[in-house]
């Protein structure tokens, strides 16, 4: 670390990684889009107060601006230290960073390190991450193979995936990244879907936590919601060993009220997302199912929406690529989990030690 003055120093985000705990003094919806993986936030402006900062700064001068951020920030002085003394308590070293390393956490460290309790600056803030994070993942991306799982809604993928990495395996879960299913209907009982930038660091974190060059991911669409998957992942992806899981409509039906009646909420927002399937089923049809979600028919709905619009839309795709496995599920990811295992052992790794 290099010295920047006499309260505090300043470090570089790859000599920080995993020996500080980060605090983001940016503000809660700029902390919200993305930030560093488990930082913890701190925000010395909230929203508001960082837009009539930014405003005084473009139309009245910058020396009018501080003295509107220290009148801001001054208040909330005790709550801060309140916050910064809980996360010391028994904790690695503190870092933190605002959105170029500039004036917010300049201040915010000085401030504190000033009274004896040193923080770090990370060089460029969340900027230089952010550059570190979209550097590192062409890299990463380039060191392992791809094993896609592919199959028709509803045959418990990500269940598969989520049993693969409590067996030890290396995933890549892009759905569980972007907060969405992926389809029109994908975003019920999940709320809003990840930014482009969270999205795309939640992948980094991935690749980086893999210990195998063999990664399992979920055969998807360039678009998952409203981000987008790299194209440089999703053309390896294409590259990569291709398996398949089959599964009988009832268990399809058991495994998609898994996903989706996560919560009270989930008539209204399925409801409400039947409109959005206008271009692929007839007006009379999202009539009647969405008196049967009223109705709490979940079976009756789920196995339309099947036969009527996620197998003509996904299930093409199947017949156009050479699986070098497949298996059959049911509502037990576990066990086909398993099968995926000695299969993977057999073949796969068994045939890199030859």
């Amino acid at each position: 670390m290099q010295e920047k003055n006499n309260y505090y120093n300043s470090v570089i985000y790859s000599e920080a990684r995993g020996k500080f705990l980060m605090i983001d003094v940016r503000s809660p919806s700029e902390y919200e889009d993305d930030t560093i993986t488990e930082a913890v936030n701190i925000p010395i402006l909230n929203d508001e107060e960082r837009k009539e900062v930014g405003t005084t700064y473009m139309h009245v001068g910058k020396n009018e601006a501080k003295r509107l951020g220290v009148k801001f920030i001054a208040p909330k002085l005790p709550d801060m230290l309140d916050q910064v003394l809980e996360l010391k308590t028994g904790h690695e070293p503190l870092a933190a960073f605002c959105a170029r390393g500039g004036y917010r956490s300049s201040f915010f460290v000085s401030a504190f390190s000033s009274v004896g309790i040193p923080i770090c600056q990370i060089e460029g803030g969340y900027k230089s991450y952010r550059r570190e994070v979209m550097d590192a993942l062409p890299q990463l991306n380039d060191r392992v193979t791809y094993i896609v799982i592919s199959g028709n809604t509803g045959v418990g993928k990500t269940e598969i995936l989520h049993s693969l990495k409590n067996h030890g395996c290396s995933v890549l879960d892009l759905e569980g990244a972007a907060n969405h299913r992926g389809s029109l209907l994908g975003s019920i009982g999940l709320g809003k879907c990840n930014s482009q930038k969270k999205f795309e660091t939640k992948i980094y974190d991935q690749l980086m936590d893999a210990g195998d060059k063999y990664v399992f991911v979920e055969a998807e669409s360039q678009k998952i919601g409203s981000v987008s998957i790299p194209k440089f992942i999703s053309d390896k992806m294409k590259q990569g060993i291709q398996i398949y899981i089959d599964a009988d409509m009832q268990s399809r039906i058991n495994n998609l009220k898994k996903d989706y009646i996560l919560n009270d909420s989930w008539k209204t927002e399925s409801v409400r997302a039947m409109d959005m399937l206008v271009r692929y089923i007839s007006k009379d049809k999202i009539e009647l199912m969405k008196e049967e979600i009223s109705d709490g028919n979940f079976d009756f709905v789920a196995a339309a929406l099947m036969k009527d619009y996620y197998d003509p839309m996904y299930g093409f795709k199947s017949g156009k690529l050479d699986y070098s496995a497949k298996f059959t599920s049911g509502t037990d990811p576990e066990k086909v989990s398993e099968e995926i295992i000695s299969w993977y052992e057999g073949k796969i790794k068994k045939a890199d030690t030859k």
